[in-house]
């Protein structure tokens, strides 16, 4: 099997980790230093009393961007959207996955003024002390996972693997008569990922003809990454059945394949982050089976309304789970209806709640209460 952590020579050296995590890590300046230790939040009450609404602030959202796969343009999407709804400015800084970059990106809307920002960090140490900057100034930070901030956000990430290699295994069994060698594109690098994959390998574990042949993080979380970790695999494993990952790198990876020449119906390639291009391969029947859904757009929208409850002085969550579902044929119409129309979905609780589940309260008044570990609503073994 071809490891993160045992690959020989050529391999050790193109497949390497998904996140930069080498830059140096800034002081952390003095100031609050939020909620350490991890915590269980109780449901969002939105009945909370208001408090007072930060002050010398501008009614701007800002989104400090990793890079431009499909799932980040979704969240930009709905943020936009939300923004353009309250009544904010919205501006987008891209980093390209430069760490270096968002540091001083995010330092120069500290200094604009911003009342609202929301990372997907490229680096998450490193960028921590001037999201705090931002805190302790009064602005609300949203997060897409890591901490710290205002907000974070979140999927069950074991249940979210769990979606998508259950439905792997199944597959394996009824499809593939019980036998298959298996491609995982991890994130394992990014402790808050980590345990989708752990779910995977449990899933798969209940398979006696499964063979994991490779087991690694490309080294970029985009399809430029699949691609390259694919065709790495294949000199070594010229046969797939199954590759499992997010969205962006097993796209990736099926360019790899098709140009190889061994993309094959009867594959079973699946994702994570329900991409319009994944829900595009689905529609064709061809090998991509699968994508779990984590509804971009949707949860930004949230974020972004969020943002502007925050800068009118009322509470808002401190952390939100983004519930996964697995598209099929069968339902793939309906989600890009909502993906389409997030605001419709924010407005009507019902359907709201079959994609996300908020806990906690915090306000300006509050700020110090903001969230400081990798929170997860999650308890498994």
């Amino acid at each position: 099997m071809i490891s993160g952590r045992t690959l020989p020579g050529l391999v050790a050296a193109c497949l390497l980790a998904a996140s930069p995590m080498g830059h140096a890590q800034s002081p952390t300046p003095p100031g609050p230093q939020g909620i350490v230790v991890p915590t269980v939040f109780p449901p969002f009450d939105a009945n909370a009393p208001t408090c007072t609404p930060p002050p010398g602030l501008h009614r701007v959202l800002a989104f400090a961007q990793d890079n431009e796969r499909e799932f980040m343009q979704g969240v930009a999407r709905g943020l936009a959207l939300a923004a353009r709804d309250r009544g904010l400015e919205y501006r987008i800084a891209l980093a390209r996955n430069d760490a270096a970059l968002m540091i001083e990106q995010v330092r120069q809307f500290r200094s604009a003024g911003v009342g609202a920002v929301v990372t997907a960090p490229v680096d998450p140490a490193s960028l921590a002390p001037s999201l705090q900057q931002l805190m302790w100034g009064g602005s609300y930070v949203g997060a897409v996972v890591p901490p710290p901030a205002t907000e974070i956000l979140n999927a069950p990430q074991y249940l979210t693997g769990k979606v998508l290699g259950d439905a792997a295994a199944a597959y394996i069994r009824d499809r593939l008569r019980g036998r298959a060698k298996v491609v995982l594109l991890t994130h394992d690098s990014l402790q808050f990922l980590a345990p989708r994959f752990v779910a995977m390998r449990d899933s798969l574990k209940t398979i006696p003809g499964v063979t994991i042949v490779a087991d690694l993080s490309p080294q970029t979380v985009n399809k430029e990454g699949g691609n390259a970790a694919m065709r790495t695999i294949l000199l070594a494993h010229p046969t797939v059945d199954v590759v499992l990952g997010a969205d962006t790198v097993v796209l990736g990876a099926l360019e790899a394949l098709r140009a190889a020449g061994k993309a094959r119906n009867d594959q079973f390639l699946g994702g994570i982050d329900g991409e319009p291009e994944a829900v595009a391969e689905i529609k064709k029947g061809g090998p991509y089976k699968a994508s779990i859904s984590l509804a971009s757009p949707i949860f930004a929208y949230a974020l972004g309304q969020h943002a502007a409850d925050w800068l009118e002085g009322k509470s808002v969550p401190q952390a939100m789970d983004i519930l996964p579902s697995a598209l099929s044929l069968a339902n793939i119409a309906r989600y890009e209806a909502d993906v389409a129309d997030p605001g419709s979905v924010y407005r009507d609780p019902v359907r709201r709640a079959e994609y996300l589940r908020m806990y906690g309260n915090i306000c300006y008044d509050t700020r110090d209460q903001y969230v400081n570990f990798p929170w997860s609503s999650e308890r498994r073994p």
